[in-house]
């Protein structure tokens, strides 16, 4: 996420009113195969199989996506923004916790996703407390001008990975952002040992209950129409 940018909490997104998104909503499309659910709407929503995927066009100056699913681990957008500034969406699956860290005996997730080699992305988890005052969010990938909001806090290995750690504030919570060293399109990651460590070691925030678990692509730009792909995820928790 760019410094400058304001990120705008996904579950109140997904709760404001509808508003006039314009004709050009509908011109993306969905993938040739069949579909068990897609849309166009801004902020489109279902739940597959436990998990709820959203469409989340939230950003300024958005052009158009549509999000389509085989299930609610396999899906994906078509999203054609323009090469501006900004995030404009973050289309993505979710899977509610509702657990303290010290009650969580494990929390990990698999991903494996097909990303296109141009536009300004990243495909991120984003986790957050039940409060929305913590939003903690694993890069796995990125591509072009993308950032995380904050400073620097050094290079850390937890969870099967080596993240540079970046710490700020974005006016409503506290957003601690683990950015892999380098990018990843499938794998597994152990997320309790984060938390515990953010907890534990940085202290920086509690014994939190952690709500939402969020997995998709934060998308800045992606001019033309670019595709994509949850080929599938996982999450478990103990």
């Amino acid at each position: 996420m760019a410094a400058n940018t304001l990120r705008r909490r996904i579950t109140m997104a997904v709760i404001a009113p509808a508003l006039a998104f314009g004709a050009t909503v509908g011109l993306a499309s969905a993938p040739a195969s069949a579909a068990v659910w897609s849309s166009c709407d801004q902020w489109a929503s279902t739940t597959l199989n436990g998990y709820t995927l959203y469409n989340d066009i939230w950003g300024s100056g958005a052009g158009t996506q549509c999000i389509w699913a085989n299930s609610g681990t396999n899906w994906g957008v078509n999203a054609n923004h323009p090469n501006t500034g900004g995030i404009k969406s973050y289309p993505n699956g979710t899977k509610a916790i509702n657990k303290s860290i010290t009650s969580l005996g494990s929390l990990s997730s698999g991903y494996n996703v097909t990303v296109p080699s141009s536009g300004a992305y990243e495909t991120a988890y984003d986790i957050w407390d039940t409060n929305h005052k913590y939003e903690i969010m694993l890069w796995m990938n990125k591509t072009g001008a993308v950032g995380p909001l904050g400073t620097s806090q050094g290079t850390v290995t937890l969870g099967g990975h080596t993240w540079t750690v970046y710490k700020g504030n974005n006016g409503s919570n506290d957003v601690f952002s683990f950015v892999r060293t380098s990018n990843s399109s499938s794998g597994t990651v152990n997320i309790l040992p984060i938390l515990k460590w953010i907890k534990d070691t940085k202290g920086w925030f509690g014994n939190v209950t952690i709500g939402d678990l969020q997995f998709g692509f934060e998308i800045t730009s992606s001019s033309g129409g670019l595709n994509f792909t949850v080929n599938s995820e996982s999450v478990s928790s103990s």
